[in-house]
């Protein structure tokens, strides 16, 4: 039996619809249809299902099945090494550690001398945005609480996210709200590296932002303006915030649009605050650069080892 990819039957039968000329309900299930098919096929290119990465260490950091971490060691390095934890993306709703960290990261920045993790949190609708938040938070403290064990300075840590993890690590990046929650504060982390986000605004995501990508931000942010604007980093980046930033974004318009918005406020909250413009389009150039930041080969790579570097003094 030919194997079929997991949109095959959605495609076809939103193909199904198309044909048919109808008004009315029909139309009505086609565009409904063809919404959903696009909202799954947006959420899936950033996941990479190759297999898991080897050496690393699980940890949970509370108590439903959803808050665990994996963390890999720094290689070759002598005392306490930094530390970059990671936060996948997938529409704050699907996605995990396992399929969505990337291939290269958790060997690449071991061999750079640092210890890497990557955490699992709750998931829209079981969760809220803020819970997420509070998660990314929770993981960092488990981790600084067995820095010994782990080899790790918690003087040095680094945030990094992807997609809809590049807006949770920018949120708790600009309110302090969140990690003080864990018993940590902004002295806490060293940087805060988004990657592709396009949810720094959320109020002007979902005003201008692509179609597509509307219900599952409305799912994620609700319809009251007051919280769209506290989830929002850009519009919480007043001081204090995190000390160092670096954005990266490929050509997308909407991300390119929110990412020089976020760098903006965090200057002028007093944030230093460095870019990264590179080639790639849509939603291919999206999942491109997580699936390949940490290959050697491939030009973010090289920006992000030389930023962190600068952040670690190393």
């Amino acid at each position: 039996m030919t194997k079929r990819s997991g949109f095959g039957y959605a495609a076809i039968a939103v193909l199904a619809v198309t044909s048919v000329g109808a008004t009315a309900p029909f139309a009505d299930a086609r565009e409904t249809m063809r919404e959903r098919l696009r909202e799954r096929l947006a959420e899936r290119m950033g996941a990479d299902d190759g297999p898991k990465a080897p050496g690393g260490e699980t940890i949970s950091y509370g108590g439903n099945a959803l808050q665990n971490l994996d963390i890999w060691r720094a290689k070759d390095v002598k005392g306490p090494a930094p530390l970059i934890v990671f936060v996948h993306g997938g529409g704050w709703k699907r996605g995990s550690k396992d399929n969505a960290t990337g291939q290269y990261k958790p060997g690449h920045y071991p061999g750079e001398g640092y210890a890497f993790a990557s955490i699992n949190y709750r998931l829209v609708p079981d969760a809220t945005v803020e819970q997420q938040a509070a998660d990314v938070a929770a993981a960092v403290k488990a981790i600084i609480d067995r820095a010994g064990a782990l080899g790790i300075d918690r003087q040095r840590i680094v945030l990094m996210g992807h997609s809809a993890g590049a807006h949770l690590v920018a949120l708790v990046g600009t309110d302090e709200k969140y990690l003080r929650g864990a018993g940590l504060s902004f002295a806490d982390i060293a940087g805060v590296l988004p990657i592709d986000g396009a949810a720094y605004d959320v109020p002007a995501q979902m005003k201008d932002g692509p179609q597509v990508m509307q219900a599952t931000y409305k799912q994620a942010f609700g319809i009251d303006p007051a919280r769209q604007k506290l989830l929002s980093p850009t519009l919480q980046a007043g001081a204090p915030n995190a000390p160092q930033f670096l954005l990266l974004h490929v050509q997308r318009p909407d991300g390119v649009r929110q990412a020089e918005a976020l760098g903006k406020a965090l200057k002028a909250g007093g944030s230093t605050v460095e870019f990264g413009s590179f080639p790639g389009e849509g939603l291919q150039g999206h999942a491109e650069i997580n699936r390949r930041l940490g290959d050697p080969a491939y030009a973010p790579t090289a920006t992000v080892d030389a930023w962190l570097k600068r952040v670690f003094g190393r």
